[in-house]
Order: structure tokens, then sequence, then C-alpha cells
């Protein structure tokens, strides 16, 4: 259910060209509804698909009338033009910037915990949290019905932030496009796999 009164909600251009391809039947789609009530790591070393998988997910957020906000702990930020190329509404998406993990990720716990964000993502780089704090938002977001999605910066084959995380992903370039991986998922096993394809930004693809 879209959060607020709805004014969130914008008609989006559609993106530049993305489809999945190669899904078997009955699989899940890489979509809000799958991640919903979630915690969910995306993790990539070096180059890297991530940005883009995050902007589909955001504009499938905000297609339902959800809102969505993005806290960067490392004091970097995406580049805002990529994103609206990606049919991002930039205007409705909540940026929070802060120097490290651990602000970041008591900001993140305030978005969710308030209920008022479908979609929290959590910019984490190389950053990490206590068990406790990861134990604490995947119980905050089963509440609320909302998707934390973290994004890390490391070999998927490390281990993930905690047994908390619900579902974990790779995210690469595809030829063309990208390609998001299972390393871990509590709800359906290891058969996950989305390929999108794009000709959207080089900074995307």
């Amino acid at each position: 259910m879209a959060r607020g009164d709805g004014s969130a909600a914008r008609i989006l251009p559609d993106l530049p060209r993305a489809a999945e391809v190669s899904r078997p039947r009955g699989e899940a789609a890489w979509a809000l509804a799958e991640v919903a009530g979630r915690v969910v790591e995306v993790s990539a070393l070096g180059a890297s698909a991530s940005l883009t998988a995050v902007a589909v997910l955001i504009r499938d957020a905000q297609q339902q009338g959800e809102v969505v906000a993005w806290v960067s702990g490392q004091g970097s930020l995406f580049f805002p033009p990529d994103l609206a190329a990606w049919g991002v509404d930039l205007g409705a998406l909540a940026v929070v910037r802060l120097p490290s993990a651990a602000p970041a990720l008591a900001a993140a716990d305030e978005l969710v915990r308030s209920g008022a964000f479908g979609l929290v993502i959590l910019d984490l780089g190389t950053g990490d949290a206590p068990m406790a704090a990861w134990a604490r938002l995947a119980g905050l977001a089963q509440r609320q019905d909302a998707a934390l999605v973290v994004l890390t910066e490391k070999d998927p084959e490390a281990p993930s932030l905690g047994s908390f995380v619900s579902l974990r992903l790779e995210a690469r370039p595809g030829d063309p496009g990208y390609r998001l991986t299972t390393r871990k998922d509590k709800r359906r096993g290891s058969g996950f796999c989305h390929q999108g394809v794009c000709d959207g930004p080089a900074g995307l693809c």
C-alpha cells in the first residue's frame, strides 16, 4: 500500500530500454513487491551495476505511489542526472547524506520506523554495523512492510552483513545491461537471477 496521501506518485517516463530476460517461469521479478518487508544486500566490487538495479527498483516503487529515501553513509552520492535518465522522479526522492556508517544506520532506522517510506536505500560502501542494528532494522522492515536495500562494496563471495539479511544479490554488468545473481535468499532459495537490458547512460549500464 502506498504511504502518505499519494502526492509523490507521478506519471514517470519509460526507462530508456530495460527488460528482463531468461527468467524461469514462476521466478521472482526484481520489483518492490519481491523485497517489501525485507533487508536486501546488493554487493559489488569494482565495476558494477548496483546503481542501475537500484534505479529500476526506485522507479517501480514510485510508480506504485511509495515514498523512497536514499541514505548515503560514505560521504559520496549518486549522480542525479543518471537516475533522472532512468525515469526516477528526483523531486519525490528524499536524500540524506552522511559522512559514515553509524549516522547513516541511525537515519535509516528512523526512516523505516516512521512507516512513511516504502523503500529505503542505504549506501553503506565498505561500512558495517553491529548485529543488533541489523536485527532491529529487519524487524522494522517487516513490521512496516518496507524494503531496506543496502548497497555494499565488497567481494560478493565475502560474508553478508549478517543473518538478518533476507536476500543478498551480486550486481554485475551484463552484455548488455546488468545482472543480479542470488547469493542468499531466505524466501526462495538460491534460484533468483534477474538480467536487465538497457541502453541508458554509460554510468548506469
